[in-house]
């Protein structure tokens, strides 16, 4: 999440009212989970677990909870709760907005783009040309859709990411500043739900194609040309590289690569990195044929055991 104008180290921390540590001066161009940060972000870190993950970082401004040695080229911002102040920034930078209209007026459509009835399109956002929305479709704020993009009924692009902190009264959950981004010539199907990024986009890459019933976690990124079957879930912070096929009710665990041109079967569950160019089955998932070997040998178990109950 960039900000519309830099700001300056003493800014933010009047904003949040904390310390800091560095040049008054210093410049801010805005907040990033650690996944997808940049120089001139601001990332937060609350565990002394990713002090040093957060502190090596591309990030150049920390909100940190506690005062430590401040990395050459990096400024430090001291909080009591980093989580609760990281959500005051993107409240202030990108606070909610109600549309009072079912087509809010800051939002553009292209040309000879379709909207179907009761569609909701929220502030800010872009539709390409050549679209077709299609009814009770919901488009929230700041999303993106290229050209020639075909949404069906119930879909749902730009919900809250799930993700909160497990505070002892209850949990708190931390705001999504993101959006979601959707490439040219992507298809989408009914009653999915494409999560909004916490501070960068959500995407899915050109020519993709999802099926019905498709969740896709926040940040997130799926590339060019891909083929996603029903009732797939992807977690938050996936890359999926391109021309990949994920058939059917498939489950994907959160911060993994899908490598280009993988092959996902049916109920599979992903817990770990897959290179591409494979074909991946089971759950854990592993290759194809490892799998069936796996399960052929475990359907000679009860034969081993009679055998063995002979013997004795």
């Amino acid at each position: 999440m960039k900000f519309s104008n830099p700001q300056t180290l003493k800014a933010i921390a009047g904003i949040i009212d904390c310390n800091y540590v560095g040049d008054a001066n210093f410049p801010v161009l805005g907040l990033n989970e650690i996944h997808v940060v940049q120089p001139g972000d601001i990332v937060f870190v609350d565990h002394p677990k990713y002090y040093d993950k957060a502190l090596q970082s591309l990030a150049t401004i920390v909100l940190i909870n506690k005062e430590v040695d401040c990395p050459s080229g990096k400024a430090l911002l001291i909080s009591d709760d980093p989580f609760r102040d990281f959500n005051k920034l993107i409240n202030h930078f990108n606070p909610f907005v109600a549309a009072s209209a079912v087509i809010a007026d800051s939002a553009t459509i292209g040309n000879h783009t379709i909207i179907q009835p009761n569609v909701f399109i929220g502030n800010n956002v872009e539709i390409g040309a050549n679209c077709v929305i299609h009814p009770n479709v919901s488009i929230y704020d700041n999303t993106k859709i290229g050209n020639n993009v075909i949404i069906h009924s119930g879909t749902v692009l730009g919900g809250d990411a799930f993700y909160y902190k497990n505070r002892p009264e209850k949990f708190d959950k931390l705001l999504s500043g993101g959006n979601v981004v959707i490439k040219d010539n992507v298809d989408i199907g009914a009653q999915c739900t494409i999560d909004s990024g916490v501070t960068a986009s959500t995407t899915i890459g050109e020519g993709t194609k999802l099926d019905n019933q498709v969740h896709v976690g926040h940040d997130t990124v799926i590339g060019s040309r891909c083929l996603i079957a029903s009732q797939v879930g992807i977690a938050g912070c996936v890359f999926i590289e391109d021309f990949v096929t994920i058939w059917g009710q498939v489950g994907i665990t959160s911060g993994i690569t899908i490598g280009e041109k993988a092959v996902i079967s049916a109920q599979s569950g992903v817990s770990k990195s897959l290179p591409g160019h494979k074909s991946y089955f089971g759950t854990p998932a592993d290759e194809f044929r490892k799998k069936y070997k796996e399960l052929a040998s475990i359907r000679l178990i009860p034969d081993i055991i009679d055998k063995l109950d002979r013997i004795k």
